[in-house]
């Protein structure tokens, strides 16, 4: 099975753009493997199969801030900004599990772009998408408290289970604060009867409290 038949979005476009699609082919990258970094050219427009690609931006004092996440069926608002803008990387893409991903370089891209509706249809839709999410972090980043962020992610991550394996690393990248930040909270939250903390595990005790968190008004 050609691989454009692995999303329904582009198992939609034209059969032209799905013939241009299908010359290239998918690769697999490592864990760990870093995909583009600061200060480096956009080749192309990533489309994620299987895996998970995290994206985040470099402090001067080393310290990263986690800016959105890439699955199966969504962008990198990256790649889209450098290959509209000409502009490089400003961010850092890592694997963070063994991804299957397809490479569109720059001139088929834009090819597309110009002869294809359904995909300008598709990346569009997925950079307004992104976009969205992007205002959301400002938005929580900049409202938020500390302790609010940290029960949202919990939640968030936990779904309907009732805990999550991350590491106080990991959260402190995705809420943007640091790990001894994460962890005097989860120390707090844990005292309070919250939640449980172990290494790399969040045990969710009581989630009216998480959600309490979350409602009250910043000060």
């Amino acid at each position: 099975m050609s691989w454009t038949r692995e999303s329904c979005e582009l198992a939609a476009l034209e059969p032209d753009a799905r013939g241009v699609l299908e010359r290239l082919t998918p690769v697999v990258v490592r864990k760990g493997t870093v995909l583009f970094a600061p200060g480096q050219a956009v080749k192309g427009y990533v489309v994620v199969l299987d895996g998970h690609v995290a994206v985040s931006l470099i402090g001067p004092n080393g310290r990263d801030v986690l800016l959105y996440e890439v699955a199966p069926g969504q962008s990198c608002i990256q790649s889209t900004l450098g290959l509209l803008g000409g502009e490089d990387y400003t961010a850092e893409a890592t694997a963070t599990r063994d991804t299957r991903l397809v490479l569109l370089p720059k001139p088929v891209f834009l090819q597309l772009l110009d002869t294809s509706p359904a995909f300008r249809k598709v990346v569009f839709a997925a950079f307004a998408e992104r976009m969205q999410s992007m205002m959301q972090l400002i938005e929580a980043t900049s409202f938020m408290r500390v302790e609010a962020r940290l029960a949202n992610l919990i939640l968030e991550r936990a779904g309907e289970g009732d805990a999550l394996e991350m590491t106080q690393a990991e959260i402190a990248r995705a809420i943007g604060t640091a790990r001894e930040v994460v962890s005097r909270r989860l120390d707090r939250l844990a005292r309070s009867g919250a939640l449980r903390a172990e290494r790399g595990r969040i045990e969710i005790l009581d989630r009216a409290m998480l959600e309490a968190l979350i409602a009250a008004p910043a000060v």
